[in-house]
């Protein structure tokens, strides 16, 4: 399930990755633009597949410096995802004020996943290894491509040189091993790839 990285001290779109602090939240959504003259929001879901969204009501968001919850009323399909109308946000101007909010929630309301799955937020910070052991940076973000998703690797002070690496996210092809204890990506990849 693709799920972005929220540290409760941070409100960064992506993780910085010298944070040691372990995540409390993972980002589910976003609120977008108001759609129609009753206070809905579009909302662009990051669950996989999108409509897990509707599995849950109730969010936290950050806004000003403080967080916030919200809690949806109702769900609609829409072409391309889903509007929501939130409750005390029932006016196109009340909602207006929701736009570009982050949705999360405790790491500890997500299902459990089955042996092999992994939330994209556990992989975001490991550390990559190809199988010669040479080090080629540190998750950074992965990215939905339709066909398969990428990992976003950057390079970090153990990684063989300073390059940015895209590497297909295709276990037992190229994905070898995922160390969520070890902090440990291993990959079936040269480091010389796509130079």
């Amino acid at each position: 399930m693709g799920l972005k990285l929220k540290n409760q001290s941070s409100s960064d779109e992506s993780p910085s990755l010298s944070n040691t602090a372990e995540p409390k939240a993972a980002v589910l959504a976003k609120i977008g633009k108001t759609h129609g003259i009753k206070g809905w929001v579009r909302v662009i879901s990051f669950t996989s597949p999108a409509e897990n969204i509707l599995d849950y009501q109730i969010f936290e968001a950050s806004r000003a410096g403080s967080t916030i919850t919200l809690e949806v009323q109702e769900y609609k399909p829409q072409i391309g995802g889903f509007v929501a109308l939130i409750k005390g946000y029932e006016t196109p101007e009340l909602a207006r004020q929701l736009t570009g909010l982050e949705l999360t929630v405790a790491l500890s309301e997500l299902p459990e996943l089955d042996q092999d799955d992994v939330y994209w937020y556990q992989l975001e910070g490991l550390e990559v290894r190809n199988q010669h052991q040479q080090s080629l940076g540190t998750v950074l973000k992965l990215l939905e491509t339709g066909a398969n998703d990428v990992l976003v690797i950057t390079p970090n002070e153990a990684s063989i040189d300073d390059r940015e690496r895209l590497i297909p996210f295709i276990r037992g092809t190229v994905i070898s091993n995922i160390d969520l204890a070890g902090k440990l990506l291993c990959v079936n990849w040269e480091a010389d790839y796509l130079e």
